[in-house]
């Protein structure tokens, strides 16, 4: 049998990788035509003479596709295909049956029912030929490809198998809760140490039904938190409180990162969970003992300012009984002159009168911490204040030639005040200037308007502050050191009189130095009669007789007596009153005719005072929305007035009232002080 020949070029048809072709003619001149149709392709072109030698061929190698003559003797084609495809190995190699006989299709049939999956007929085109067996051999190099692709695909798998189970028997023994969520928060594995900490089962878990072991006081921030990190990433590290029923309250620490894939997709999120209860408690306690020693502090501090305390009252009280007693004694006896006996008198009087100013002092501390420092209220001229205050002080300015020099502006208005406790204010600050400014040194007073307020102004060229003390300056029983009280005399309760006094006015004190040797400036600011003034009426008393003539006032109290009594003190000073015994009659009365004061207890059934003053304030002005009003209530407490002031109020008066106090604030309401 004869082959066609035909020139092949190869330059462009070399393959990525070389494989092994198996020709099986028993014409050797065949076999040569084949190699040289084939060679330019670049495989391994492997020759048999025979089925028995093509079948010893099979045996030590593997082979992309085998070209197999039909007509041999001893064996023949399809016997010898037979035979490969009952081997495990061959058995998916490609046969290409090579025959002379295209007549006859039994033969073809025959040829693909033992295996083979193309015929070639003799003459062979090398066009034909080559394009065949090079679609095989692609074809057989994509399926080993894909092969390999397979195996590499399996021992990922394997490799991410391996790799998970370590990840769950590391997480099984981790001493720390380890949670892992996809993208949407959703719980899809948690270990048992996690499980345990929130009480939950690993289903239990799914859905962020976590969630619901959070602290009641927790939840609402956890979940909003939790919701934000889930949409932004990043790392994230949280502290909350865990609650389960039979389980008390426990702390846990939550650290979370972001689980991306190698191209950067975000596949989810890996937690940390401690369980830092222990911790928390050390902390507390650690806490705890810090205030308890700061308290301790705090307490040996006090007792020791109070001993100090004790001991400069004994002092002062003890120093002017010295020439008291002793020119006393002298007295006595008879036998000074009349220049001695003056110069007696006088001191006497001098250290009667220090006395007298240190048992004022002690009595209006205890009068200020028990809340029964009263106030005569009226309208007071701080420029005549400041001259009285001045008058005071100024032989102790002139013994020590200390320069005295005010500065009032003319423009500053009255106040509303106790006219003797500012002057008392005034000269306290003026004494501490003199007393602690040099001889030779100078003192300086200015008033002058800022806004709404007046502003007195005290300066001094003395020793100052130092910076350490000028937060306690105003303290009660507090002064600089002992030294100092030794030297200037004095039990340091004037500046924390000045401050309580000033604040019973409504207004503010503070001081200024820049040190020690730098002197000192207080300052004190206090409302003008024309701004709302701040003053406490429980602490206040008139000065006069106010005149309440035409004024109008409604009175609201659920208590027969209380009402009549109020009614009684209000119309005896001329006012014209209306009295109802509940809010709600009240608001009728406002929605007939709009008096000038509304007087109002707090403590009444249905609808307290606070609730009317609500509904009051949220009138329209000409409905008397705007409408003066006195909380008057036996609830005296600090806060009650605060509350009351908060409702809209302007004044909280508290039971039993004196009727002089009670005129006193309605006609301050009223405008007429």
């Amino acid at each position: 049998m004869h082959f066609a020949s035909a020139s092949v070029d190869g330059k462009n048809m070399q393959p990525e990788a070389q494989e092994n072709i198996l020709l099986v003619d028993d014409h050797s001149e065949n076999l040569l035509a084949l190699e040289a149709i084939l060679a330019p392709l670049g495989h391994n072109l492997i020759k048999a003479h025979s089925g028995v030698e093509a079948l010893r061929c099979l045996l030590d190698r593997d082979f992309a596709l085998i070209l197999l003559d039909v007509q041999m003797p001893g064996m023949n084609g399809f016997e010898t295909a037979s035979l490969i495809r009952h081997r495990e190995r061959s058995e998916n190699t490609p046969i290409i049956f090579l025959t002379a006989f295209s007549s006859s299709d039994d033969l073809v049939f025959k040829g693909y029912a033992v295996g083979a999956i193309d015929y070639l007929f003799k003459p062979l085109e090398p066009i034909i030929l080559t394009a065949k067996v090079k679609v095989f051999i692609d074809l057989h190099q994509k399926t080993a490809a894909l092969r390999r692709q397979a195996a590499q695909v399996a021992a990922i798998n394997a490799e991410l198998r391996q790799s998970e189970e370590r990840f769950r028997a590391l997480s099984a023994c981790a001493p720390i809760g380890i949670i892992l969520t996809d993208t949407a928060g959703r719980c899809t594995y948690s270990n048992p140490a996690c499980q345990a900490i929130f009480g939950f089962s690993l289903e239990e878990m799914g859905d962020q039904s976590w969630l619901q072991a959070v602290h009641p006081e927790d939840q609402e921030a956890v979940t909003a938190e939790w919701s934000a990190y889930i949409q932004v990433g990043g790392e994230q590290a949280s502290e909350f409180r865990l609650q389960r029923q039979g389980r008390g309250v426990r702390w846990i620490q939550v650290r979370s990162s972001p689980l991306h894939s190698d191209q950067g997709e975000r596949l989810g999120y890996v937690s940390a969970i401690a369980d830092v209860t222990e911790r928390k408690q050390a902390e507390e306690a650690r806490a705890q003992f810090v205030r308890e020693q700061v308290a301790r502090a705090k307490a040996e501090e006090a007792n020791r300012v109070k001993d100090e305390f004790l001991a400069v009252l004994s002092h002062e009280l003890r120093t002017p009984l010295n020439p008291i007693l002793g020119w006393s004694r002298l007295l006595r006896e008879g036998k000074l002159d009349a220049a001695t006996t003056n110069r007696a008198l006088e001191t006497i009087e001098r250290n009667a009168q220090l006395q007298t100013q240190l048992i004022e002092d002690l009595l209006d501390v205890s009068r200020i911490l028990q809340g029964k420092l009263s106030l005569k209220i009226g309208r007071v001229s701080l420029t005549a204040t400041i001259e009285a205050a001045l008058e005071t002080v100024h032989l102790a300015a002139e013994a020590k030639s200390i320069q005295l020099q005010t500065f009032c502006a003319p423009e500053v208005g009255p106040v509303l005040g106790d006219a003797n406790r500012l002057q008392q204010v005034v000269w306290n600050l003026l004494a501490n200037a003199v007393k602690f400014t040099p001889s030779g040194g100078r003192v300086e007073v200015h008033l002058a308007c800022v806004g709404s307020q007046a502003q007195i102004q005290v300066s001094d060229t003395g020793q100052g502050i130092k910076p350490e003390f000028l937060p306690h300056v105003f303290e009660y029983f507090r002064q600089a050191d002992g030294t100092t009280t030794r030297v200037f005399g004095g039990l340091g309760l004037g500046l924390a009189i000045v401050r309580h006094l000033v604040e019973l006015h409504g207004g503010t004190v503070w001081a200024e130095s820049l040190g020690e040797g730098q002197g000192a400036t207080f300052w004190v600011r206090l409302p003008l009669t024309n701004a709302l003034s701040q003053l406490s009426p429980a602490d206040a008393e008139p000065g006069g007789c106010p005149d309440l003539q035409g004024v109008q006032i409604l009175v609201v109290d659920d208590e027969a007596d209380a009402r009549e009594f109020v009614c009684f003190v209000l119309e005896q000073h001329g006012a014209q009153v209306r009295a109802v015994a509940s809010a709600s009659q009240a608001l009728s009365a406002l929605s007939q005719s709009r008096p000038d004061v509304l007087v109002s207890d707090i403590g009444m059934p249905e609808m307290d005072g606070y609730r009317l003053m609500h509904q009051v304030r949220s009138l329209a002005p000409e409905q008397g929305g705007e409408i003066p009003s006195v909380a008057l209530t036996a609830y005296a407490s600090e806060a009650d007035q605060q509350r009351a002031l908060s409702a809209g109020f302007q004044r909280h008066v508290a039971k039993p009232v004196e009727p002089d106090t009670l005129v006193a604030v309605v006609a301050g309401l009223a405008g007429r002080l």
